[in-house]
């Protein structure tokens, strides 16, 4: 329930924010101003510059707002970390969320419209498919972990990362307590 009511606030806060850039550029009428130089008998638009500079302001402040958007946390949880391989003694090789990906090449991510390529993550059903989170683990990576979920086979808040085999799995996941952050909850519309 908290996750959802953080979420529509981060959507509230950002319809605020274009409906503000929205009046402010409707707001502000564009006046032509003309210099005349006698010497050469030409005009100038003077306000050409003022709206190219507004123009970038608006396009940034738009970036940073989709930027907030889009990493925004949502929710955090608290749970273990363990890998597993796509062919492990209980799995099939495909994966609940989304049964056609091919894993049969040790792949371990997938490309994502909005948050690129990002590392495959099984969880309980508290977390919905197509959900992204971010977590930091020393053990794989010195970078913070961007992954979907798009398995099941875990209980409660734990998330199982999917490793190119089970001995790699092992050898550089292993098991250790880890607190993720939610910044997408379940697939984008």
């Amino acid at each position: 329930m908290k996750s959802k009511f953080i979420y529509f606030l981060n959507i509230i806060k950002l319809f605020i924010i274009v409906i503000a850039l929205l009046c402010l550029k409707s707001s502000s009428s564009k006046t032509q101003i003309f210099s005349a130089n006698e010497n050469i008998n030409k005009s100038v638009d003077l306000s050409t510059m003022a709206i190219y500079i507004n123009k970038e302001e608006e396009e940034k402040a738009n970036e940073e707002a989709m930027q907030k958007y889009i990493w925004g946390v949502l929710d955090s949880y608290t749970g273990d970390l363990t890998g597993y391989g796509a062919f492990c003694p209980l799995c099939t090789g495909h994966l609940a969320c989304m049964s056609d990906l091919d894993l049969s090449n040790g792949r371990t991510t997938y490309v994502d419209k909005t948050y690129g390529e990002v590392r495959i993550v099984a969880s309980s059903k508290n977390l919905p498919c197509g959900t992204i989170i971010k977590f930091d683990s020393k053990k794989i990576s010195d970078d913070p972990v961007i992954a979907i979920v798009l398995d099941r086979g875990v209980l409660g808040n734990d998330i199982d990362l999917l490793s190119p085999s089970e001995q790699y799995a092992a050898d550089y996941v292993g098991r250790s307590k880890i607190t993720y952050d939610v910044l997408r909850m379940g697939w984008t519309k």
